[in-house]
């Protein structure tokens, strides 16, 4: 197979998984049916099939490469010292990696109780956990755990309350990762 033929066929997985959103987006996941992404597609079903076989495998797909970047950052996590500066990198890097998932938050927020029957909900729960872990800080309070791990939620919280906010979205994403490393900073000055 040639490399344009294989770019034709990331392009149009790619299609299909944009327009999936677009529609998850519209009208839900429940309602939004393949046939429909395929014409939204102006494609066949069976081309869509090719790809996908379900919307399930659609949205699994769309998780594992969200995922990506999170993964990696949990691998290098885990080789550095736990130290104040390398949990600021990590919200840093995190901050990055959320900048082209929002659409992907969004649908998990809208979408909570299909997230949490298919298997990416407990994917996401874990990664999640193994942040959190990377985060923080060892034999702290109660309370600067609670800061640690406000830190990393901030950064969900903050797209979803600054998306109907007008202003430029690298200000807002700059913002809350501000107020995230300030947490952080916040937990290991008081830490015992």
């Amino acid at each position: 197979m040639s490399s344009t033929q294989h770019g034709r066929r990331g392009d149009t997985r790619q299609r299909i998984q944009d327009v999936a959103m677009e529609l998850f987006a519209e009208h839900g996941y429940e309602k939004t049916s393949l046939r429909e992404i395929a014409e939204r597609l102006d494609v066949t079903k069976a081309a869509l099939y090719y790809h996908f076989k379900t919307k399930e495998d659609i949205l699994i797909s769309l998780f594992q490469e969200m995922g990506r970047p999170l993964d990696e950052l949990i691998t290098w996590g885990r080789t550095q010292p736990h130290t104040l500066e390398v949990k600021q990198e990590i919200l840093r890097r995190y901050s990055e990696a959320l900048k082209d998932a929002s659409p992907l938050f969004r649908f998990m927020q809208e979408n909570q109780g299909t997230v949490r029957d298919l298997s990416i909900g407990e994917t996401f729960k874990e990664r999640m956990m193994e942040m959190l872990d990377l985060l923080e800080v060892e034999g702290a309070s109660m309370t600067n755990r609670v800061r640690c791990m406000t830190a990393l939620f901030s950064m969900h919280a903050g797209m979803f309350a600054l998306r109907d906010v007008e202003g430029d979205p690298e200000e807002k994403r700059t913002a809350i990762l501000e107020v995230s490393i300030d947490l952080m900073s916040q937990a290991h000055r008081v830490a015992p």
